[in-house]
């Protein structure tokens, strides 16, 4: 085995090592999902997703090509390993990859729209000394709210 030097890339992610932190990021594969979508130079929301957005899978609104759909939220599956706040919002258009129709594609361009706005931020592991790292998560999940039971 040879050393081949600090860690800089690896499957798709960039590794950031400084003094103080190391931070895991995809601006690289963001950018490439935006152009991949035909979203690259779209305006960026602040949000991932419509507050109260409410779809169900017996839509009535037009189709839309389900392989291009799948492709694209599947890369906005892989980009949730360094952006895990938009874990529910791409939990939330995947559930529908099977038929997706053309407000299931608005609510994932608004997605991409967030990505946008956001290509450079990554997880940020912060070197704390001797002590250990601490590691606190928050999660908000509305079950009740599910209209397809």
């Amino acid at each position: 085995m040879s050393n081949l030097g600090t860690l800089s890339y690896y499957l798709g992610i960039e590794v950031r090592q400084g003094k103080e932190e190391f931070t895991l990021g995809q601006s690289a594969y963001a950018s490439k999902l935006l152009e991949r979508s035909g979203m690259a130079k779209c305006k960026p929301c602040v949000t991932p997703m419509e507050e109260w957005l409410k779809l169900t899978k017996a839509s009535t609104v037009a189709k839309v090509d389900a392989t291009l759909y799948r492709s694209i939220v599947g890369g906005l599956r892989y980009r949730v390993h360094t952006r895990p706040n938009i874990a529910f919002a791409v939990g939330y258009v995947s559930c529908f990859m099977e038929d997706p129709s053309e407000d299931h594609c608005a609510a994932m361009k608004r997605l991409l729209r967030y990505v946008e706005g956001t290509v450079d931020p990554g997880i940020i592991f912060p070197k704390t000394g001797r002590s250990r790292l601490q590691l606190t998560m928050f999660s908000d999940a509305d079950m009740a709210g599910d209209i397809d039971g």
